[in-house]
């Protein structure tokens, strides 16, 4: 019987873990953790991301501060703003909604934010820490994190012996999660859309994580029987059958297909997205115990 990865439900003991250590800290050093997001412009989709955040970061008691900027806003008027949120010792964490108009350079922003207050695990010194396995320092990127948890929920701490493959390299998920499972003495591939017979390499994976952007892309056939499939992917696709023009969201692994295969999958949606806002508010108080000189929480 396949198990179907609950990440709503592995999202909500995060959240309620995040309640508590947030409760914990406000009652032994008088300070609730700050979370500052930052969404520039009107982009739909950026703004229904940034409520859910904001009303998450409430539900776990943070302090939770927003800033709107306007879609012309300069470089400059940015950086200053991320610079006044750097020297604000009432936020812990600082967060740019991306991705940014397209007259603005992203990457200086994200390397602007402090990497102690860097709480999507972007800037190049929590690349760099968790790189170098240093685990208890650095700011871990929101979605690999999440997504490794429900590994950790099939098979524990220790994934020695465990073949993983990761379908995806870009910085932002498929080195951190590859990275992730290197950590947890996984033995690692990464294959991309250069590899060679994709296929034939995903069948010898124990642990099989997709993350490419390509609808149902993953199908039985790559699947070895018994193995653990994560499916990182959101692509809407046309659903005639729900109505005219109405879509539907999938992950990048066929799901219908590589379930009966896969001994435990992830769903699309449901899986490791829930995870994604859990683990921001988990690094806003992992971040805001840090700032308070105290051992910080783990998740």
């Amino acid at each position: 019987m396949t198990t179907v990865i609950d990440g709503k439900q592995a999202a909500a003991s995060v959240v309620a873990a995040v309640k508590d250590a947030a409760e914990k800290l406000e009652a032994e050093a008088g300070r609730k953790p700050g979370l500052a997001v930052v969404i520039v412009g009107d982009d739909p989709a950026s703004h229904a991301y940034v409520n859910s955040k904001g009303k998450m970061a409430k539900q776990c008691g943070f302090k939770s501060v927003q800033h709107t900027l306007p879609e012309e806003t300069s470089q400059e008027t940015l950086m200053a703003l991320v610079a006044e949120l750097n020297a604000d010792p009432e936020i812990d964490g600082i967060l740019v909604q991306l991705p940014l108009p397209k007259h603005l350079n992203s990457d200086a922003v994200i390397q602007s934010i402090l990497p102690e207050k860097d709480v999507d695990g972007l800037h190049v010194v929590n690349a760099g820490k968790l790189a170098t396995g240093d685990m208890e320092t650095g700011l871990v990127s929101c979605t690999p994190a999440g997504a490794m948890i429900l590994v950790r929920q099939i098979h524990g701490n220790d994934l020695s012996g465990l073949n993983a493959l990761v379908i995806g390299r870009s910085n932002l998920f498929g080195k951190p999660m590859a990275q992730l499972l290197l950590n947890a003495n996984a033995t690692v591939t990464i294959a991309h859309s250069r590899s060679r017979d994709l296929a034939g390499i995903a069948r010898g994976a124990d642990i099989l994580v997709a993350a490419v952007g390509r609808a149902e892309m993953v199908k039985a056939d790559w699947v070895k029987p018994g193995a653990t499939v994560i499916d990182v992917g959101i692509n809407r696709v046309p659903a005639p059958e729900k109505g005219e023009g109405k879509n539907k969201l999938v992950g990048d692994v066929d799901f219908a297909e590589c379930a009966p295969v896969a001994a435990a999958i992830s769903p699309v949606p449901g899986g490791v997205g829930p995870m994604t806002i859990a683990m921001l508010m988990a690094n806003t108080v992992i971040a805001a115990y840090r700032a308070a000189g105290r051992q910080a929480p783990k998740f």
